[in-house]
């Protein structure tokens, strides 16, 4: 009787009316439902072209092939039909991806699939392997932005509060529905394989458990995070730790699949990036449809940077929106090749021997999207930016005392804007969105290094090591004594 005071009669909850029978999922409740409002597909489609073809080409391939290169060996791109998105007009879409927001209405619950129409178009429903991913938080770095910076207009996106911890949920939610679709039409297909710095691996074999498909993973040893680590081994993934970096599993990944019934999970398949670019739709969403001036994106195998450029781009040519952000891609200094390109001012890429970085995800010198990230920054009048080992971890440590606990990758973008905000090129009260791309909690090993200063040649001028000090009143009292008088109290 826990919780009734006297006198107090407990009322019956009674069923909902619009709860659905006992003996239905939530997807036969949406199929039912979909039927019954007689909605229809509006003749949407999609398909595989070369990346950046002219409008009338001739070489296009179905999403139910499975290719990942065009026939020039080129990579791919999904090239949705524009005009027929075009018959509704920007009103429409704004209302219909605001009206699922917060719903729990199969498949639109997710972040990504409440974008169904722009993303996979022809897939059945049913055929959805979702964790309702996406709907992260855009937090207003209000400290942060006035105290290190001087601006009132800073934002932090955090797609890291994801089901795996980082926004490769995105983009695997969309690959691994696609393989789920093929195996239901019996295509050839025993599993899905990746290479991977870390969060790729977790995002792939976690959507993959939940469909009961297996997942082949290809890690570069002793170069990730044991909590990267953990995450597709607990996931029942079959994990190979190879002696090379992630460049070396690339290529060997690349080779496997040729040869094998196993699809490739890496962002050389297009079908990532249209999960991965409903973040910056979703960004526009949480403004109100607003366009905010800057977007920085951390970069190492360099498909994000692209997804968001397209997914600022469709809002544009749909008339949700009048412009697009210009687009920043931050690149650690020991793993820059972009970098260096743009620097170059575009002459020929040349890839370089990634060295060791605290950003490992993006500790990658030859990249595969190299091309989509280049036209991205150049459509978008984009720059690139770079952080040493210790700007990116001074900008995490500073990041964290302001209330944030974020992952290195959001060290390097928040340290590649503390210099274009010293250079002027970013302007105070420009309205800034920083992308975090994954959760601080996987990198807990080089924050406690920061914190205990053991990293060789490195200031850590944020550290904040513990107090070791005896367990009595008076010990306690000189240290708390000392600290408050530090304070001016």
């Amino acid at each position: 009787r826990r919780g009734l005071s006297s006198g107090v009669t407990a009322s019956v909850v009674q069923p909902s009316k619009h709860r659905r029978p006992a003996d239905e999922s939530i997807r036969e409740e949406a199929a039912r439902k979909l039927h019954s409002n007689g909605a229809e597909s509006h003749g949407f489609s999609a398909k595989y072209v070369p990346f950046n073809a002219p409008l009338d080409t001739e070489e296009e391939y179905s999403l139910d092939e499975i290719v990942y290169r065009s026939r020039s060996g080129a990579l791919l791109d999904v090239r949705h039909d524009m005009e027929a998105l075009k018959k509704f007009d920007g009103e429409y879409w704004k209302n219909l991806f605001d009206s699922r927001v917060g719903k729990t209405t199969w498949p639109y619950g997710s972040g990504v699939w409440s974008k169904k129409e722009w993303v996979l178009p022809g897939i059945d429903s049913d055929h959805i392997v979702s964790a309702f991913e996406g709907n992260s938080n855009l937090f207003w770095a209000e400290r942060y932005g006035k105290e290190v910076l001087g601006m009132n207009d800073l934002w932090v996106k955090h797609c890291g509060i994801s089901h795996t911890g980082s926004f490769k949920d995105l983009g695997m939610t969309v690959l691994v529905s696609q393989v789920n679709r093929l195996r239901k039409l019996n295509r050839p297909l025993v599993g899905v394989g990746c290479a991977s710095t870390g969060d790729t691996s977790a995002a792939l074999s976690a959507y993959c458990a939940a469909a009961g498909i297996p997942a082949i993973v290809f890690l570069p040893a002793n170069r990730i995070s044991m909590a990267q680590l953990v995450q597709p081994i607990a996931n029942g993934a079959f994990v190979l730790s190879l002696d090379t970096d992630f460049d070396g599993c690339m290529r060997l990944i690349r080779e496997v699949t040729a040869e094998l019934p196993i699809y490739l999970a890496n962002s050389l398949n297009s079908l990532r990036l249209e999960g991965q670019k409903t973040a910056a739709i979703e960004i526009l969403q949480q403004f109100d449809w607003e366009v905010p001036d800057w977007v920085i994106v951390p970069g190492g195998n360099l498909g994000n940077i692209y997804a968001f450029y397209k997914g600022f781009h469709m809002c544009k040519e749909l008339g949700l929106v009048d412009r697009i952000p210009r687009l920043v891609c931050a690149q650690a200094a020991n793993a820059n090749p972009l970098y260096l390109h743009y620097k170059s001012g575009w002459a020929d890429f040349k890839p370089v021997k990634a060295g060791e970085t605290f950003a490992s995800a993006i500790q990658i010198g030859d990249p595969v999207s190299i091309d989509r990230a280049v036209y991205a920054l150049q459509k978008s009048d984009g720059i690139v930016e770079e952080a040493t080992e210790e700007e990116l971890m001074d900008a995490m440590a500073q990041a964290d005392l302001s209330g944030m606990f974020i992952c290195p990758h959001t060290g390097v973008a928040l340290a590649s804007l503390i210099k274009l905000r010293n250079s002027g090129v970013i302007g105070k009260t420009d309205r800034t969105v920083v992308v975090s791309t994954a959760h601080g909690l996987k990198f807990t090993q080089s924050k406690i290094a920061y914190h205990s200063k053991e990293i060789e040649e490195m200031a850590c001028r944020f550290a904040n090591p513990p107090v070791q000090v005896k367990a009595d009143f008076g010990s306690v009292m000189d240290v708390l004594k000392k600290k408050l008088a530090s304070f001016g109290l």
